[in-house]
């Protein structure tokens, strides 16, 4: 059976039970809880989600098996939830506190299916081998841009870099020259390793990337209490150790923390228009409006800005190509 959509309503009135619960839970902790539920509200951070059950993370990074109410909408890794001690020493949640970020992706429907919560950074993974896809590497950041993100690019196995990929490394240029971050890293030789650890302290970050890049590898090198953290979630929420089917967060050891989901490897974009796809694009912002026609589509009319760029050099023709693919992909869905 097909999960019921909720209307707009529907969406405001959890918003608002959300908020009255979270209210309630930083004034008197006197929301209604189970009777046999401890009355005093504690604080933590969901860890994974499956089903009906959450796996929470208390101030102590204690994990402990909680239930959710319907009402309080979509929770997902990463939340900030209040939740109350139960008598079987499980947990109940019982507010989500105001999120700073949440990353979604479209579901087959259109609509937005919430992935990830209070991220502050997006890691996208590249590879010589297999060759990446541009088109995707642009998707990812026109996301990060849309949900206010940072974004790093990371160069995996750069100990198979050769001549045959200057083009790859021309790319990866262009986007540092537009102001990305772009680290270079071989889990083999131990490259890069550090400067990526610096980038990681205190943030909230997330892995996307297409299939073979080494983004197991790299979880396995920033993580050495992989094993300690998975066998502890594992007991914790009785899933097993195979729990990579959906977004599970990790505490990092220099601080910070790392969400690892396979839903991201790919997405279609959450835009809504066409001025929000070309803000995905942080080179096109000093040309935005300088186009002969209001209603430039930056194709080939006469007087394009973004063309002119192109032609004078300050804007990559490849990266103006995946603009036109993309709003083309964004009309066909509306």
């Amino acid at each position: 059976m097909s999960r019921r959509r909720l209307t707009r309503q529907q969406k405001a009135r959890i918003a608002a039970i959300r908020e009255r619960r979270l209210r309630q839970a930083r004034k008197t902790g006197d929301e209604e809880i189970p009777q046999d539920a401890d009355e005093a509200p504690h604080h933590g951070t969901v860890i994974i989600r499956h089903g009906r059950s959450l796996v929470v993370a208390d101030g102590d990074r204690c994990l402990v098996n909680c239930q959710f109410r319907q009402n309080l909408g979509e929770i997902v890794c990463g939340d900030s939830v209040v939740w109350h001690r139960t008598g079987d020493q499980g947990g109940v949640v019982t507010a989500v506190r105001e999120r700073t970020s949440l990353l979604s992706r479209p579901d087959y429907g259109g609509h937005g299916k919430p992935i990830a919560a209070n991220l502050t950074q997006l890691l996208i993974v590249a590879a010589p081998s297999p060759p990446p896809t541009g088109y995707l590497l642009d998707q990812y950041l026109v996301a990060a841009e849309h949900f206010g993100l940072k974004a790093i690019l990371l160069l995996n196995k750069a100990d198979l870099l050769g001549n045959e990929h200057d083009a790859l490394l021309r790319r990866f240029d262009t986007y540092k020259d537009i102001g990305y971050c772009v680290l270079r890293l071989s889990t083999k030789q131990h490259t890069g390793e550090e400067a990526l650890r610096e980038h990681l302290k205190g943030e909230s970050s997330i892995l996307v990337g297409q299939s073979g890049v080494g983004k197991s590898s790299l979880v396995n090198m920033l993580l050495p209490d992989l094993e300690i953290q998975t066998g502890a979630l594992s007991g914790t929420s009785g899933l097993g150790k195979h729990t990579t089917s959906s977004a599970t967060l990790y505490f990092l050891p220099q601080g910070g923390t790392l969400i690892d989901s396979p839903g991201v490897r790919s997405f279609r974009l959450l835009v809504s228009d066409r001025a929000q796809l070309e803000e995905g694009f942080r080179e096109f912002a000093p040309f935005l409006g300088h186009c002969q026609f209001n209603d430039c589509r930056h194709e080939m009319e006469p007087g394009c800005a973004l063309t002119e760029a192109i032609e004078s050099g300050k804007i990559a023709d490849w990266r103006l190509n995946h603009f036109r693919l993309m709003a083309q992909a964004l009309g066909k869905t509306r």
